[in-house]
């Protein structure tokens, strides 16, 4: 998603408009007087879309230069971040001592021009299977601000937007994403395999809430949407004594993944009969079972 009109013959061809309002009220207007525009602010799946044909927008509302969603405060606990932010702005030192796992996760949204242009925002709204921020904001149970016409604001949790139970509306824009800052320690992990520079196969999140003695893991690329194995993260937390050293046994590190990769992949039927996993399955199931292993212990070392 990008402020300037698109690079590619086939891109110029398809947009009739560029618009690059000011603030988040002039952006919002601007989409709902053009309802067939498209946002956009870092353009790293936008631009894909329209170059391979599957986009053709007929006006695109550019976001980079409002100021106000490109930074981010504090706020009653919380970090309220602006969905302009980059993930190479998010992957600096100073906010990666705020919010670590998001940082990590920024860091490892591929090479240095997807992390340069892509933006917070943009990974929330393409909501991709594989976006790296996705699972650490569940984890972090994250809120959107949205900015709607009229300066309304409503606030969604970002789980409910990517499970499709709540969706924009006409003229609606994410313009914050508040998160809470636990001070505690926070760990991002992924798997690429082979399916491109720098997209997971697997990726699991899992923070620390030492002051609600819980813990929060969510595992991304899996499925179309991040998961929360709750059963997993209430089983642990009972076992974590608080108030000590918080150390487990490797055997209930073991364990712990174990029953996060099998309530993220089961191998029993909707009709509750089991079934045989292929291998490229199972070895998926391995997988995520190291990453929710590796990253417990890491967060608890």
């Amino acid at each position: 998603m990008t402020t300037h009109a698109p690079h590619s013959s086939q891109a110029a061809q398809s947009v009739h408009a560029v618009t690059l309002p000011a603030t988040l009220d002039e952006a919002v207007a601007a989409l709902a007087a053009m309802p067939a525009a498209v946002p956009v602010a870092g353009g790293t799946d936008l631009m894909t879309s329209v170059n391979s044909g599957l986009l053709r927008p007929a006006a695109l509302v550019g976001l980079g230069r409002i100021s106000e969603i490109r930074g981010w405060q504090y706020q009653d606990g919380h970090a309220l971040l602006g969905a302009g932010l980059t993930h190479a702005r998010m992957g600096r030192p100073d906010f990666a001592a705020l919010i670590p796992a998001l940082a990590a996760s920024a860091r490892a949204a591929g090479p240095p021009t997807i992390r340069n242009a892509g933006t917070l925002g943009g990974n929330i709204a393409s909501a991709a299977p594989t976006g790296d921020t996705l699972p650490v904001l569940a984890a972090l149970e994250a809120t959107l601000i949205i900015a709607g016409p009229h300066g309304v604001r409503r606030e969604v949790p970002v789980s409910h937007l990517l499970a499709g139970m709540e969706m924009l509306g006409a003229g609606e824009l994410i313009g914050f994403v508040r998160v809470p800052l636990l001070h505690a320690p926070q760990v991002f992990l992924k798997a690429t395999g082979r399916t491109g520079p720098g997209r997971a196969t697997s990726s699991v999140a899992l923070v620390l809430d030492p002051a609600r003695r819980g813990v929060r893991c969510a595992v991304g690329a899996i499925a179309p949407m991040p998961l929360r194995p709750l059963e997993a993260e209430n089983w642990v937390a009972s076992l974590i004594d608080w108030d000590a050293e918080r150390a487990l046994a490797p055997e209930a590190l073991h364990a712990f993944g174990e029953y996060v990769a099998a309530a993220c992949i089961p191998d029993q039927a909707p009709d509750g009969t089991q079934e045989q996993l292929p291998p490229a399955v199972l070895h998926l199931r391995r997988t995520v079972a190291a990453l929710a292993r590796r990253a417990l212990g890491r967060a608890l070392s």
